[in-house]
């Protein structure tokens, strides 16, 4: 798809315009047909609309003539998105609407008088460049909220090429910009890339055979091919490449013009005023540059002192400042000395300012020359659909969160190292984790840290993912489970710093992420690991022991079932009489209800059998979750008949018998496609054997659920090893058995 196909196209939409203008017997004084938008702008794709307007002279009076210049249009079998104006009426639509105005912007002559068209250009651009310092903030905030709205082309796992951020939306604003003649934009780059991107969306209307700008993943191949590439990974790394650079640029041409608005005579500019801030670098409207004698050849530090403080500042690192230092500077020796490092801890800890300096260093190849491993994450997707960023993005995103948290620890040096580095393993076939370690252990030690902080750095690398995990899938009152943890972090202080770096990697990762729910999880983990770690008693633990209904004291097949508003949902509670399979009949009423659970406890008190979940929404009707409970009980309701979801399976199911997970318990693990009525199924299977459920512990990644159950014999204890074989067996095969037919790819609320 070229540009010379869009150029064919256009012009055989233009002589369709000015056939049908002339065969409408519209007058040729006076009236105007004109393309705006991406007609006006020659941009045509497949299955572009053909956006006109047939303008008139403020004098002259609209005829039948108007009418009749739509109907060979619609008969074309293009979709036209037309109307019919006086220049005033379009000036007046274009001061109150900035999406009109924007479109007029790009007004071209079809047909008719080309003096009024010349006078519409005119005067939209007068109009446009005379209100600019005052309608730019509207524009700014139009921008940011459509980024809010649609994400970022360059992470988005459904990315859209128009109204993403860093889209072709984003393309023709800066268009607008210069337009405005507030600021400039480097011409080049920004019609290379926005060409570019013309070129993939052609590409997609072309394999999805309408007008679509959202690329979902089945595309990619096709694209590929389309655009000459060799494969669908190349094709995402070429579309996400273009986008990332076309939102530098913006965000550069609005850091700049934000700055020029807040000048009070713009006009009145003087030759640039140089405000020293350290050793070579200073200030110059609003932007980091060298300073005057800046011993560039001579100062190796000098690239990290320019980025710190621009990250620090919030300001912009100028590219050409930056893209000198890349050619002339002196390189950083190895190791590092303890500047360069401090500078680099300086620069990652700045939280907002890193991002925009990053993105420069980045653009400029000054990456290269600091962090060459960083080329093996740069535009690589996460797997897991619930990332919003990718890998490298991600990394930047977390150290912006990490640097809130450097409060807390004792060495926030290696707590922005760690940030940076944490999923630099990515894209390996190794486990990202393992193969990160030896990554970041290389790099920690060329930028200067001694023999123990390496060994740091790459244990928190190593082990980011171990207290998120244990804490969400594991029984918090084990004393396995604290031994889980105990075992790999050598003291307090790593164990402090791994909880930071948790944190900051799941606000990063995205906004349910990090729930209050998980995180006083993983605080009530690391309160008590710390403690063994610190060789201090255990925090107390509060008894367990709720008030039983008299309603169940009186009648054993009673059920009683209370719902409690905490954070980030509620927390259900259902009380009977104590026999097995109660469990697996509460997850049931839930999973009837489409409630998403996200844990599960059960003990028995005097005789009475207590269940308590957390699940993920809130507002929920006591009165129907007992009759729905009270329904299964009784038998009146077929749990399992009426959860089946008649779908195929694509993965199997695993299940896994965890020997080292507890003392007390077996638990058994299960890993299978995120669907409704999962742990009822998982926990009646149990009850068949005769087996009691103590806890369940709920995790979803993306598509797949990773529930872990921990089970007992009805008379307490773990199980026998031929019996924990036998129950994960049965497990299987329900799991199997109930969703052979039905499956795996029903995904969703409902995990009950």
């Amino acid at each position: 798809m070229t540009d010379a196909e869009r150029a064919a196209r256009t012009r055989s939409a233009d002589a369709l315009c000015l056939e049908a203008f002339r065969t409408a017997g519209c007058p040729e004084a006076g009236v105007a047909l004109v393309a705006v938008g991406g007609y006006g702008r020659g941009e045509l794709a497949p299955h572009s609309d053909l956006d006109v307007v047939l303008v008139l002279a403020d004098d002259v009076e609209v005829g039948d003539w108007a009418g009749g210049v739509w109907y060979p249009l619609w008969d074309s079998g293009w979709t036209v998105d037309h109307s019919v104006r006086t220049v005033s009426e379009v000036l007046e639509q274009a001061a109150a609407d900035l999406r009109v105005a924007a479109g007029m912007l790009d007004v071209r002559h079809l047909a008719g008088d080309p003096g009024l068209t010349l006078q519409l250009r005119t005067a939209v651009l007068t109009q446009w460049r005379r209100d600019a310092r005052t309608r730019l903030g509207e524009l700014r905030e139009l921008v940011l909220e459509r980024g809010r709205r649609s994400g970022e082309l360059a992470h988005a796992s459904v990315p859209d090429l128009k109204e993403s951020a860093g889209g072709l939306r984003d393309a023709t604003v800066l268009k607008a910009l210069v337009a405005s003649w507030v600021v400039d934009v480097p011409h080049g780059e920004l019609e290379r890339c926005r060409v570019a991107l013309l070129d993939v969306r052609d590409a997609v209307h072309a394999v999805a055979g309408r007008a679509t700008d959202r690329v979902v993943p089945e595309y990619w191949p096709d694209v590929a091919e389309a655009l000459g590439l060799p494969g669908p990974d190349a094709a995402q790394a070429h579309t996400r490449g273009l986008a990332r650079r076309l939102t530098h640029l913006s965000r550069l041409a609005w850091r700049r013009a934000e700055a020029t608005l807040r000048e009070p005579h713009p006009t009145r500019r003087r030759a640039p005023q140089l405000t020293r801030v350290a050793p070579g670098v200073a200030l110059s409207f609003e932007e980091v540059v060298l300073d005057r004698g800046a011993r560039v050849a001579e100062d190796p530090l000098l690239l990290l002192r320019c980025a710190a403080e621009a990250a620090e500042r919030d300001l912009v690192l100028a590219p050409p400042t930056v893209a000198r230092l890349v050619r002339e500077g002196a390189p950083l020796p190895d190791p590092w000395p303890d500047g360069a490092r401090d500078l680099l801890v300086r620069l990652l800890a700045a939280g907002p300012g890193l991002l925009g300096v990053w993105e420069t260093l980045d653009e400029t190849g000054a990456l290269e020359s600091l962090l060459p491993e960083w080329e093996r994450v740069r535009l690589l997707p996460h797997a897991s659909a619930i990332h919003r960023f990718t890998v490298d993005r991600h990394l930047v995103e977390t150290c912006t969160e990490a640097a809130a948290l450097i409060r807390r620890v004792a060495r926030p040096d290696v707590l922005m190292v760690a940030a940076l580095l944490h999923d630099i393993g990515k894209g390996q076939l190794t486990e990202h984790c393992v193969a990160g370690e030896p990554i970041a252990r290389r790099i920690a030690q060329r930028i200067g840290f001694d023999a123990d902080e390496v060994d740091l750095v790459g244990d928190l690398v190593r082990w980011h993912l171990l207290l998120p995990e244990t804490a969400t899938t594991r029984d918090p009152d084990d004393p396995a489970t604290v031994a889980l943890v105990t075992a790999k972090v050598r003291d307090r202080e790593e164990l402090e710093l791994l909880a930071a770096l948790t944190e900051a990697d799941a606000r990063a990762t995205s906004d349910k992420a990090w729930t209050r729910w998980r995180a006083s999880l993983v605080a009530g983990l690391v309160r008590r690991a710390g403690a063994v770690l610190a060789d201090e008693p255990l925090p107390a633990d509060e008894v367990d022991r709720v008030e039983v209904p008299a309603s169940v004291r009186e009648d054993p097949r009673a059920v009683a079932v209370t719902v409690e508003e905490v954070a980030d949902g509620a927390r259900v509670q259902v009380v009977s009489g104590d026999r097995t399979g109660l469990l697996a009949d509460a997850a049931a009423m839930l999973a009837l209800q489409r409630v998403s659970v996200r844990a599960a406890r059960a003990w028995t008190q005097d005789g009475v059998g207590v269940s308590v979940w957390d699940v993920v929404e809130s507002g929920l009707d006591e009165i129907l979750l007992r009759q729905r409970l009270e329904a299964v009980v009784d038998g009146r309701v077929d749990a399992a008949a009426r959860l089946r979801r008649p779908t195929p399976v694509r993965l199997e199911p695993t299940v896994a018998v965890r020997t080292d997970a507890s003392t007390t318990a077996t638990v058994v693990e299960v890993r299978s496609a995120d669907r409704p009525g999962l742990i009822h199924t998982v926990c009646s299977a149990l009850a068949r054997m005769d087996v009691s459920v103590r806890s369940a512990h709920v995790s979803t990644l993306g598509p797949q659920a990773v529930d872990v159950f921990y089970v007992q014999e009805a008379s307490a204890g773990a199980l026998s090893e031929e019996r924990a074989a036998s129950a994960a067996h049965a497990v299987r095969e329900a799991l199997v058995t109930t969703y052979a037919a039905s499956g795996a790819g029903a995904a969703g609320p409902g995990r009950g």
